[in-house]
């Protein structure tokens, strides 16, 4: 009996020990974290509040273990690449000198570039990431591009999603963000309406913030990341 008992023991320690080991040796996995941020006219008086959630946001992905690119494209009628495929822990703050309101709103030419530059980058070997995360905020209609119809955005989302599984979220104010969404091929449980005022964008940057966090620790982002968001636009509708 003792013999037995001792033979589990020993199976059991050779066990929790390759789970140890399998834990030790497991690569966390590498993001390239992607912000389309609206800088239209129509955001004016918010300037503080998104620059403070998107600061605070990328703090905390700075404190979590894990390889993480950003890039962060501002948007009005021109188009601005703050930053490209940078090391998350070379970002300084973002400040009032780079995010400014003006202008009207090219949404579809700042979706539409920034996935062709994206694109272009994780096709070289040693850039490539394990995902590529967008997130892409508006609080108006497009009104402005140039460049690309949301037939051409569709496309060229839909090619990144199902060739290289790609993930996009959209967060829309002032429109129907779900409808919106749907037009250029994002799903409707990646998608939220949400309040473009104070209470509403410091809400978007932190569910945000837990849902990347999610999602860089190998998890599915089920439908129920966004009911923060949804419930405060519900309850001051």
């Amino acid at each position: 009996m003792k013999k037995v008992i001792a033979g589990i023991l020993v199976v059991f320690s050779l066990v929790a020990c390759a789970n140890v080991n399998l834990e030790k040796g497991k690569k966390s996995r590498s993001m390239e974290l992607v912000f389309i941020l609206d800088r239209s006219g129509s955001m004016s008086g918010l300037e503080k509040d998104t620059i403070g959630g998107y600061n605070s946001m990328l703090k905390k992905q700075k404190e979590q273990k894990g390889e993480v690119f950003v890039t962060t494209v501002l948007f009005d009628d021109k188009y601005e690449m703050l930053y490209h495929h940078k090391p998350i822990e070379e970002l300084s703050n973002m400040t009032e000198k780079e995010y400014f309101v003006r202008g009207s709103t090219a949404l579809y030419d700042a979706i539409g570039k920034t996935v062709v530059a994206v694109n272009r980058e994780q096709s070289v070997a040693e850039k490539k990431v394990d995902q590529v995360l967008f997130v892409i905020t508006t609080d108006g209609m497009e009104n402005a591009s140039q460049e690309f119809t949301a037939k051409k955005v569709k496309d060229l989302i839909e090619t990144q999603k199902k060739e290289k599984k790609w993930e996009f979220l959209f967060l829309g104010a002032n429109i129907d963000a779900i409808k919106t969404a749907e037009s250029f091929g994002i799903e409707k449980e990646k998608a939220v309406n949400y309040h473009a005022d104070s209470l509403g964008t410091q809400k978007n940057y932190k569910v945000l913030g837990e849902a990347v966090l999610q999602m860089r620790a190998g998890q599915e982002l089920k439908g129920n990341w966004k009911q923060e968001i949804e419930e405060d636009y519900k309850n001051r509708k």
